[in-house]
């Protein structure tokens, strides 16, 4: 069965114009492809009269052209196509309206939990250096996630990472963020503004969620400001750096072609009992996706253990999880956390910081009352 998604864009007026859908139909039939179902992508929902249209030209039934518009949230548009019979559609058309589940039988918690009131706020700074947002979205859709399941909204807040490569963080500071993610990426573009973010969460008890380069700068600023190894660094910015507290691993070394050679897919981590991660996974282990090249250098563990830098997560030799216990949240890890996450399941890293993040701003609300 072709489902095709086509865009009705509408003109200053608000007239849907059918033209480019017609003109897809065509590029998709001159090359042997008849689409059985139409969903109209637009910005308001469309009329009888607009779908009749689209089913003329196109060759399809009337009830076989479904509507797509703008919604307040993305995960609303199950809910809008089921409105719409699109999925009794779908099964009658490929003879499995047999096997169709009463909506009463459906398990609608993730209907629920995506629906229900918020009742309190929390903002999260975003550090980044791509400029395209939504090389972030599995990061953002993360956080949503955990802020549903206690019922707060997340309002996050991309940050450029080369704003804050001077030291100068009001760029940060001016959001007054509850929370501070530095997510993963590649080269050395922005990094010195990423360690000059985590040494700010670190000194001001702010939660702080490090994901793979975030983990690993998180043990690059330790080492810098806590073991006084200035010019220590990743060999991955800083080749010649003297003290490559976060190096390649030992088999990339050979590796010509990068791309897939990298450490890649789920893994299972070993957690300690008596941590903050334990605590979080309600597990000894996990599972998570890994995608990475470089890892901690093991000739420091020992002294950035012994600092107060704890790695409650390891896999073989490898550091997994990292995070201090002292800190109220300040939670870093190699593996991608975001990438497990759903609506209904929220990674527990992210819940985590959203519960971390919530305590801070009342905190800050009760601090700010008493200075009153």
């Amino acid at each position: 069965m072709f489902i095709h998604v086509t865009l009705i864009p509408h003109s200053k007026n608000e007239e849907p114009k059918t033209k480019p859908t017609q003109h897809s139909v065509k590029e998709l039939r001159s090359i042997g492809i008849k689409p059985d179902l139409i969903v109209g992508r637009s910005t308001i929902s469309l009329d009888d009269d607009v779908r009749e249209k689209i089913a003329l030209f196109c060759d399809v039934p009337t009830k076989a052209v479904f509507s797509n518009p703008d919604l307040d949230d993305i995960y609303y548009l199950p809910m809008s196509l089921e409105k719409e019979s699109l999925d009794e559609y779908v099964m009658e058309k490929l003879n499995l309206l047999d096997r169709a589940l009463p909506l009463s039988n459906r398990d609608t918690t993730w209907f629920e939990s995506v629906t229900a009131p918020t009742h309190d706020k929390v903002n999260i700074a975003l550090i980044g250096k791509y400029g395209l947002e939504d090389a972030y979205i599995s990061v953002y859709e993360a956080l949503k996630h955990a802020g549903l399941s206690d019922g707060i909204e997340v309002n996050t807040f991309w940050i450029h990472s080369e704003t804050l490569d001077d030291g100068d963080i009001s760029s940060l500071s001016k959001i007054k963020p509850n929370g501070i993610v530095i997510p993963g990426g590649f080269g050395s573009r922005g990094t010195p503004g990423k360690i000059n973010a985590i040494r700010y969460a670190r000194e001001t008890g702010i939660p702080y969620l490090g994901l793979c380069l975030g983990f690993q700068l998180a043990v690059v600023e330790y080492a810098q400001n806590i073991l006084s190894l200035k010019d220590s660094h990743s060999s991955e910015i800083h080749p010649e750096t003297p003290h490559p507290v976060i190096d390649l691993l030992p088999d990339q070394h050979d590796v010509d072609e990068l791309g897939g050679t990298m450490r890649l897919g789920e893994l299972e981590t070993h957690i300690d009992k008596n941590s903050l991660a334990h605590s979080l996974y309600g597990s000894n282990h996990c599972l998570e996706r890994h995608r990475h090249r470089y890892e901690v250098n093991p000739n420091y563990i020992d002294a950035l253990e012994e600092a107060g830098l704890k790695f409650t997560g390891r896999s073989g030799p490898r550091m997994e999880i990292l995070e201090i216990p002292e800190h109220p949240y300040f939670f870093g890890t190699q593996f991608h956390p975001e990438f497990t996450s759903r609506p209904t399941h929220p990674s527990p890293p992210f819940s985590g910081l959203i519960k971390a993040a919530f305590e801070h701003s009342s905190s800050n609300k009760k601090d700010s009352k008493i200075s009153e």
